[in-house]
């Protein structure tokens, strides 16, 4: 169609939801589907902090709220990044948008112009390349490995960062892979944008609570506070309290580049639903018990589908410190041939396959910009994993 603008044709849709959906179509048209693609926690929003939104639905907490976000919000928002990461922030530092892809993308419309680069790891969550392509940005990718659990390497990172680089983008733990960063390995990446002083760092920290063992979460501005005036840190309420539908992210940085933000937004949504808001104070604020049970599940969870995808024939799974995602390498599975004759040549052609054959739905490596892998999400119940991992482990078995 001649009229849509031109940004769309750079954009590639979200494999993540067509998968989804793909999958949605299969099942209400009676195939026993089991969906892997989602990353969406199965758990339902904590107690206390529906009840905190149906109160202020009762106080008449219905009217527009302030741009960047409810000043109780913004304040829980300086308290938990106060208490939880050792950093200070100001109320004025803060804001709060409609999830936390909106929070993103406010703030790479507010700084790119064309021409300006955007460092992103591979794999990558999908969205990030395409919001820096319709903001006008230029996407680079750094490259990472299995050997290196998909984590970026100082010398990778060096070696993409140009004099038109302007922000980094990094997200711990991560999706797709559930690479988290520990402290000493952030600092080895710090120490090399401390060396570039032209490039901004955006974290995308959604996954902070979701880590398991004994690993300690750290953000960049944590572990160097030389970052912190080019930092801006990005969270959100959607995985850690189950509130993906509530849509809350948040941010905090400095003070410019959160005014410039609130400008962008004040024209294009203006401030999140006051509800959400005010279920999101109760969230950072309230109790945070129900975390080890989420945290427990998960590890559980991860458990399992690591070990049973390691006994699938031709699956190579590393166990991921966090997040709810595994990314298995279907490498050995490339060039074999399905029962009905055809021949996998992609990681695409896997899953397609997979999810015809068994009605388990995972979404291709190649999709977050590293294959031949794929993407399973395991956050769903222990007995859908099981089923679901003994399909895959039946269809990888059945490959010639």
């Amino acid at each position: 169609m001649g009229f849509l603008a031109d940004a769309l044709s750079r954009v590639k849709p979200s494999a993540t939801i067509a998968m989804t959906q793909k999958a949605r179509e299969l099942k209400a048209s009676g195939v026993d589907v089991i969906s892997l693609s989602v990353g969406e926690p199965d758990f339902d929003t904590p107690e206390h902090i529906k009840q905190a939104a149906i109160e202020a639905i009762g106080r008449g907490e219905t009217k527009y709220p302030p741009v960047s976000g409810i000043v109780p919000l913004r304040e829980a928002i300086v308290r938990k990044f106060k208490r939880e990461n050792g950093l200070d922030y100001k109320v004025s530092q803060t804001i709060v948008g409609t999830g936390g892809k909106h929070v993103i993308y406010n703030a790479l419309l507010a700084t790119l112009n064309p021409g300006d680069e955007v460092v992103i790891p591979r794999p990558y969550w999908v969205s990030y390349p395409e919001m820096v392509v319709l903001c006008g940005g230029t996407p680079v990718f750094a490259e990472t490995g299995m050997e290196h659990d998909f984590k970026l390497q100082p010398d990778e990172l060096e070696r993409v960062i140009t004099p038109k680089t302007k922000w980094i983008i990094l997200n711990s733990p991560s999706n797709p892979s559930g690479a988290a960063y520990s402290h000493d390995e952030l600092k080895k990446l710090t120490d090399v944008l401390m060396r570039h002083p032209h490039v901004w760092v955006l974290t995308d920290d959604m996954y902070e609570h979701l880590t398991y063992g004994d690993f300690a979460f750290a953000t960049p501005a944590q572990v160097e506070p030389g970052l912190t005036e080019r930092t801006l840190t990005m969270n959100g309420v959607s995985k850690a309290y189950a509130m993906t539908g509530w849509r809350i992210g948040y941010a905090a940085g400095p003070e410019p580049l959160i005014k410039a933000m609130d400008f962008v937004q004040g024209q294009q949504t203006s401030g999140a639903c006051s509800i959400s808001q005010w279920a999101a104070v109760a969230a950072l604020d309230g109790t945070q018990d129900h975390l080890a049970r989420f945290r427990a599940a998960f590890q559980e969870r991860r458990d399992l589908v690591v070990s049973m995808l390691n006994q699938a024939k031709g699956l190579k799974c590393p166990t991921p410190e966090g997040a709810f995602y595994v990314y298995p390498s279907c490498a050995e599975l490339i060039g074999r041939r399905t029962e009905g004759g055809k021949t996998i040549e992609t990681d695409e052609d896997f899953v397609v396959e997979l999810l015809q054959a068994e009605g388990v739905a995972a979404v291709h490596g190649s999709a977050f910009g590293l294959g031949p892998n794929l993407r399973i999400s395991y956050a769903t119940s222990n007995k859908a994993l099981e089923e679901a991992c003994t399909r895959i482990q039946r269809f990888c078995a059945s490959l010639r």
